[in-house]
C-alpha cells in the first residue's frame, strides 16, 4: 500500500490558525495529481509547534477530506512514549491507515531505549507503524541493526530513512526482511534509493510538484529508467531550493508564491532571508512555476 510518491504534507495557517479550507484544497490538489498517500503533522506541518488538539485536528481532516480515496500516513511521533501512544491511539480513531513515528529527539536514547519505545508503540496500537529516522533533527541514528530487531515486531513494517546514507539504507535493505519496507526521507535520493530496493519517498517537493515525483516513481516502478532519471534531473536543482533554510521554510514560501496556501509559518519558523529567496524564486522560474 505505502508506495510511491507519498506527500510531507504542510499544515496551512491563516492568522496563525489552521487553514481548514486551504487543507482540504490540498488534499484535493494531492489525489488529483496522483500523490499516494499523504503524511500530516510530520516536519514539514510543523508538528512541533501544533498543540494536542491542533494535532488531532488535522489528522482529522486530512482523513474527512480524503474520503478513502488516499491513504493517511499520521505523523504521531514523540520523544515522550506515553505521548506518543496516545497521539496513535487517536490516530488510529481518526481512520488514519498509518502512524509516522520519529526517533525521539533531545533526549537521545541508546539503540535499546529506540527499540523499547518504538516496540512499546507497536504493542500499545494495532496500526501499521513506519519509523523515520532523521538524525540530523533528532540527535540519535536508528542503526541498522536495530531496524533489524525492530523488523520482528508484528506492526512494524518499514522506515522513512532521511540519514543521508546510501551506506546505511543499503544496509537496512540487506539485513531486514524483504517486506520491511524502505522509504526514501530526502528528496534527493528518492530514484537511488529505489535503486537499492527502496519503495518510494515521503516527498517534501511533492508539495509543489507532486505530478512529477509521482511520475518519477511510477517511471522507475515500470522500468522505464530513463524517464525517471530525467525526471530526477530536471526537479534536481528544486530540490536543493527547497532546502536553502530549514525545512518547511522554502517550500511554505514557494506554495505562497503558487497560491497554493498561504506562506503563513509559526515562530521559530519565520521569513526566509531576502537572498535565499531570490533564489528560490530563480529555482521556481527555471522549472516554470511561477
Amino acid at each position: 500500500m505505502f508506495k510511491g510518491s507519498m506527500v510531507a504534507l504542510v499544515t496551512p495557517f491563516k492568522d496563525q490558525n489552521i487553514d481548514e479550507k486551504s487543507l482540504k484544497e490540498l488534499v484535493d490538489f494531492h489525489v488529483k495529481s496522483g500523490t499516494s498517500a499523504l503524511v500530516p503533522c510530520g516536519t514539514t506541518g510543523e508538528s512541533a509547534t501544533l498543540t494536542y488538539e491542533e494535532h488531532d485536528r488535522v489528522i482529522e481532516l486530512t482523513v474527512k477530506f480524503a474520503n478513502g480515496r488516499i491513504p493517511v500516513i499520521a505523523g504521531t511521533g514523540s520523544n515522550s512514549t506515553e505521548e506518543a501512544i496516545n497521539l496513535t491511539k487517536h490516530a488510529k480513531k481518526a481512520g488514519a491507515k498509518a502512524s509516522l513515528q520519529v526517533s525521539p529527539y533531545y533526549n537521545r536514547p541508546t539503540q535499546k531505549g529506540l527499540y523499547l519505545h518504538f516496540k512499546a508503540i507497536a504493542e500499545a496500537v494495532d496500526i501499521p507503524i513506519i519509523l523515520y529516522n532523521i538524525a540530523s533533527r533528532t540527535g540519535v541514528n536508528i542503526e541498522p541493526e536495530t531496524f533489524a530487531k525492530l523488523a520482528a515486531v508484528k506492526n512494524i513494517i518499514g522506515v522513512k530513512e532521511a540519514s543521508g546514507s546510501l551506506e546505511q539504507m543499503a544496509r537496512i535493505r540487506k539485513i531486514c526482511p524483504k517486506e520491511f519496507l524502505l522509504i526514501s526521507g530526502d528528496d534527493a535520493l528518492t530514484l537511488p534509493v529505489m535503486a537499492i530496493g527502496g519503495t518510494g519517498i515521503i516527498s517534501v517537493v511533492a508539495n509543489i510538484i507532486p505530478k512529477d515525483v509521482a511520475d518519477m516513481c511510477a517511471a522507475f516502478e515500470n522500468g522505464n529508467i530513463e524517464k525517471a532519471r530525467e525526471l530526477h534531473y530536471r526537479m534536481l536543482d528544486l530540490v536543493k531550493a527547497m532546502f536553502i533554510e530549514t525545512n518547511p521554510i522554502p517550500v511554505k514560501t514557494a506554495m505562497g508564491l503558487m497560491k497554493l496556501c498561504s506562506p503563513d509559518l509559526r515562530l521559530p519558523m519565520c521569513e526566509m532571508l531576502p537572498e535565499n529567496k531570490d533564489k528560490l524564486v530563480k529555482a521556481m522560474k527555471e522549472y516554470k512555476l511561477i
